[in-house]
């Protein structure tokens, strides 16, 4: 037990490092983060489950210059735990929303920790200027390793939330079932809204409506 709990947290460490600051191989990607999650439980179905579920809302989320993105990676993770092992009906309503509350936070843990930096940067702005090189590298060494403690911090909150949706359920069946109806709607009108307006009014719209019929067909059968 002690160990599934270390390799998840250092897997959704991993995933948030993985956003900006070292990697980028797409395993924040909240279908990836989840999926691995499940599998370091034993539900990789449940997993993939709960992260695509926050890749809709994650679709168009690009972490790029000085956007403000959520936090999906160690967001999937933690939804990921909470409904392995549980009725999808029941749970995935609650393990989406943990992700989608743990994903705010991301946010705003990204913007201190930018903060952080910057400040950083600024004390040592004489020694920049200088063209100091073993300043840079100590500064770039040291936002990886704030960015590594805020990572695994999100982590362990995201893992505490999952741990109280399993040991205290609040809601009974039908409350449940509802909130899943509703984070799940939610979710697809999210993605459909972003996928229009990428697409926008050229000949990509139409692949976009043949991409969703061909995606629903394969559901289906």
């Amino acid at each position: 037990m002690t160990m599934t709990l270390l390799l998840v947290l250092a897997w959704g460490t991993l995933t948030a490092l993985d956003l900006v600051a070292f990697g980028q191989f797409m395993i924040g990607r909240p279908l990836v983060a989840g999926t691995v999650a499940g599998y370091i439980v034993g539900d990789p179905a449940a997993g993939a489950l709960v992260g695509g579920l926050l890749e809709l809302y994650a679709l168009e989320t690009l972490a790029v210059g000085g956007a403000r993105y959520p936090d999906f990676g160690p967001a999937a993770v933690a939804g990921a735990v909470a409904l392995a092992h549980a009725p999808v009906a029941l749970a995935l309503g609650l393990a989406g929303g943990l992700g989608l509350v743990v994903a705010w936070l991301g946010e705003w843990s990204i913007i201190g920790l930018r903060r952080s930096t910057t400040r950083a940067v600024r004390a040592r702005a004489a020694e920049l200027d200088a063209g100091d090189r073993r300043i840079l590298v100590r500064l770039h060494l040291g936002g990886i390793a704030r960015d590594t403690v805020r990572s695994a911090v999100l982590t362990a909150v995201g893992l505490l939330g999952a741990w109280g949706i399993r040991a205290y359920p609040l809601l009974d069946a039908r409350p449940a079932t509802a909130v899943t109806v509703a984070v799940v709607g939610a979710g697809l009108g999210t993605a459909l809204v972003a996928a229009v307006r990428l697409a926008g009014r050229t000949r990509r719209l139409g692949w976009l409506a043949l991409g969703i019929l061909t995606g629903t067909g394969w559901v289906l059968l």
